[in-house]
């Protein structure tokens, strides 16, 4: 809830910790989150699949895009931004290489 809250902390992360930790800690939980109509299926598809959907991809690249022209937009100095984008295409590279969900939806547990 913090990252959707928040503009400047993504809200992945925590969904991602949530996943692992509610998989370690809770059967109760971890149902709940892999049967979640928005994270269950994204979740479902990296565990069984280690795959992004095309959606997932599209979106995380623009937001990338979208923060190095911020960034150029703000008057970063050349080097923060050469490490910036440095960054942010081995993240891309990591994210565009991984494959796609198969085509119909995933199914988790259904308790």
């Amino acid at each position: 809830m913090i990252g959707a809250a928040l503009p400047v902390l993504p809200t992945t992360p925590f969904i991602i910790l949530a996943a692992f930790c509610f998989a370690r800690g809770s059967q109760r939980l971890n149902a709940w989150l892999l049967n979640h109509p928005r994270f269950g299926p994204m979740i479902v598809a990296w565990q069984t699949h280690g795959a992004i959907p095309r959606k997932g991809k599209r979106a995380a690249i623009i937001g990338m895009a979208f923060a190095l022209l911020l960034s150029v937009a703000m008057g970063l100095s050349g080097m923060l931004l050469a490490i910036q984008m440095l960054a942010m295409a081995g993240a891309a590279t990591f994210i565009l290489t991984r494959p796609e969900p198969p085509t119909e939806p995933p199914t988790g547990p259904k308790d």
